[in-house]
């Protein structure tokens, strides 16, 4: 027989499945175009599409310079060239690559999304073939040089195919300013864990470099073990060393594949308001020009130019500080893990404090940080634990510089629409410029620091190197970055977008 008992039963159950379909709904619907509103997956999603460049970038960062030294043997100053020409050759071809993409056409899978599927299989292919050694390249130092330069240069340029249509995708997702805002702290904190797990794949890479050329430097005549003078002899190739780069490269090849298809799976680009009919399509120069003239992007690009600088000057000497200046090279995984874990929980923690008392005053707390940690990290090379405790110092104020800028460029995007309004499809240039001087300031923290290593003697498979060399390195981890953070903050000062007005007048514009 039939209860009442069993009919409320079965109500509330069905209230329950209608509550848990609800919810579901709520996580992965596609909300109306221009309705307002990032679905949680679409910016899980977005956040994975970042994992392929910076994997790549922190492997390139942390061992192409050792790995272009002491494997390959090459000289100092082709290693500069290489990498300053790739980085300028790179930072160059973003602006031309930027406009390209803004002139695409909308297709049935968008107007980025193309160059992020294309671009992805030979990026890859690019990606493998800068680690890997021609036979005969070591005892050839041009043909050496012609290849890598290459390599560096045609992956560069197909990274740029990938990044610049994927960092424009986040004024294509939907949503406001607060929900862009969002997306753009997904992805940091995704992609500061990418770069842990890069760090990891390259410090099991370094660990083998470092225990191979020691046991080399053992088996060598005690007597000739000055400073800077006893090397290791060309018979003695780090082969394990370069076995352990190329399977590293594979991994980290498999990785950015699979990014790229959650990417191209998961999201799906939102069409902008259409276009009236006085909306006029600028001309490249004319483009460039009026980026330039922005002023918000102006001040915004200076201080993000030098600060990137800065950190890239001092990270990119990290691995060479850690072994030849700190003594430390066999903790160098663990120093870089407590640091990147650091920038990685950091993220969601600037996302709240900006939130609270805004991105630009957030800028200035986090970025100060860094002064004090790599000062006294200067102080005390040598001193383990004084050393990863400022290493979490580090990693807070790397987290900063990582979310902030690139949180700000959508406000001045946004800025510079109401300002031009019949000018429209200038998101991608933006970008593309912006990335331009990141990869530009990469490009002279390399040349810069390989420059001076190659004026204070560095010297390829040295197993000693001479005071001038620690100094060299000292200055180039602490004094120099500190200087260059300082005159970023500068221009950060003068910074004049108030994000709370704009949101506020948004608002406002929304209720009537």
């Amino acid at each position: 027989m039939f209860h009442f008992a069993d009919y409320d039963d079965i109500r509330d159950r069905m209230n329950r499945i209608h509550r848990l379909h609800q919810i579901w709904e709520s996580f992965t619907a596609v909300p109306p175009e221009g309705s307002g509103g990032i679905p949680l997956a679409r910016k899980l999603c977005y956040a994975v599409g970042g994992v392929p460049y910076q994997v790549t970038a922190v492997a390139i960062g942390v061992s192409l310079q050792i790995f272009l030294l002491d494997v390959v043997q090459m000289e100092a100053f082709y290693v500069s060239m290489i990498l300053f020409v790739s980085r300028v050759w790179d930072a160059v071809t973003d602006p031309l690559v930027g406009f390209l993409v803004s002139r695409s056409n909308w297709t049935p899978i968008g107007k980025l999304t193309p160059w992020l599927v294309l671009s992805t299989p030979l990026g890859i292919l690019s990606y493998l073939l800068l680690w890997f050694v021609p036979r005969g390249s070591t005892s050839d130092q041009a043909v050496s040089v012609l290849w890598f330069l290459t390599a560096a240069c045609l992956f560069e340029t197909l990274m740029s195919c990938y990044n610049l249509p994927y960092l424009s995708l986040n004024m294509f997702l939907g949503g406001d300013r607060r929900d862009r805002d969002s997306a753009t702290a997904y992805r940091m904190s995704v992609e500061m864990v990418a770069m842990l797990v890069a760090s990891v794949i390259q410090g099991r890479v370094v660990a083998v470099y470092n225990t191979e050329k020691q046991e080399a430097c053992q088996h060598l005549e005690p007597d000739h073990e000055t400073p800077g003078s006893t090397l290791l002899p060309q018979s003695a190739s780090l082969k394990e060393t370069q076995k352990a780069f190329l399977t590293s490269a594979l991994v980290i090849g498999a990785l950015f594949f699979l990014c790229s298809l959650v990417l191209f799976l998961g999201v799906k680009e939102q069409r902008g308001p259409p276009c009236s009919d006085d909306t006029v399509r600028p001309s490249y120069l004319t483009s460039l020009k009026m980026l330039i003239c922005h002023v918000p992007y102006q001040r915004l690009v200076a201080g993000f130019v030098f600060s990137a600088l800065a950190f890239q000057m001092s990270l990119g000497n990290f691995a060479l500080f850690c072994s030849h200046a700190a003594g430390l090279g066999a903790h160098f995984q663990l120093l870089l893990l407590v640091l990147l874990v650091s920038a990685s929980v950091a993220v969601p923690l600037w996302q709240a404090v900006l939130l609270r008392i805004g991105k630009k005053a957030t800028v200035f707390i986090g970025l100060s940080l860094f002064i004090p940690a790599v000062a006294i990290v200067a102080c005390l090379p040598s001193n383990l634990p004084v050393f990863l405790t400022m290493c979490i110092l580090m990693g807070f104020s790397m987290a900063t510089v990582f979310l902030l800028p690139w949180s700000m460029l959508p406000d001045v995007v946004d800025d510079f629409a109401a300002r031009h309004p019949s000018c429209k499809d200038l998101e991608p240039l933006f970008f593309s410029c912006y990335a331009f001087c990141s990869k530009l300031a990469g490009g002279l923290s390399v040349g810069i620091s390989t420059m001076t290593l190659q004026f204070v003697g560095y010297r390829a498979n040295a197993c000693n190197h001479s005071d001038g060399v620690v100094t060299a390195l000292i200055v180039l981890f602490s004094p120099v970055p500190i200087a260059l953070l300082l005159i970023g903050m500068v221009f950060f000062r003068f910074y004049p977008i108030n994000e709370r007005q704009c949101l506020h007048q948004e608002q406002l514009t929304t209720v009537q």
